[in-house]
């Protein structure tokens, strides 16, 4: 049994939904996966707030229609695609390539991350990035050093004087 033309339009309904609180999306081609390794993935992605949704090409097409920033995807829109919506957490595309490296079985066609096209490679590389935890630890770590620096230069100066005037009095005697 097909699905009524009122529950297309659900789905078209849910999936803009979806599109409007993603600040990324993922194409993949999921082509080989079983049910239950789909199932594996959206369990690992879920902890990064991402959703990986498997519908069909004409309903996605249809959701991001007329919308600038999403239809790009369309150009990786064919055979058999899940869509993986990223909120915040670009983690989740790091828990997709762990996937992947376990299953050999998917890939990713392409993206888009606020109306930009992304190849592979590039949501790779956004992959390989370290978390916003990780960066906000670096920075921190940084500016700490750069204020231990300025507080030992500032500490170092009037010592530094000190010892001249002791020096000079020394030679004075």
């Amino acid at each position: 049994m097909g699905r009524t033309p009122e529950n297309k339009r659900e789905i078209v309904a849910d999936l803009k939904s979806h599109l409007t609180d993603t600040q990324m999306t993922v194409v993949i081609d999921y082509q080989g996966l079983t049910v239950a390794e789909i199932s594996e993935l959206r369990n690992k992605i879920r902890p990064t707030g991402a959703i990986c949704k498997v519908t069909k090409n004409t309903l996605m097409r249809r959701a991001v229609e007329g919308d600038a920033g999403w239809e790009p995807l369309t150009e990786y829109m064919k055979g058999s695609s899940a869509f993986m919506f990223v909120k915040d957490d670009l983690s989740a595309i790091k828990s997709y390539q762990e996937f992947q490296k376990a299953s050999k079985k998917s890939s990713i066609r392409g993206a888009v991350m606020e109306g930009k096209v992304l190849t592979e490679a590039e949501v790779k590389a956004l992959g390989d990035l370290p978390s916003k935890e990780v960066l906000m630890s670096q920075i921190a770590g940084t500016l700490n050093a750069i204020t231990a620096k300025i507080a030992i230069g500032i500490k170092e100066v009037p010592s530094s004087i000190a010892r001249g005037l002791e020096a000079h009095a020394q030679k004075g005697e």
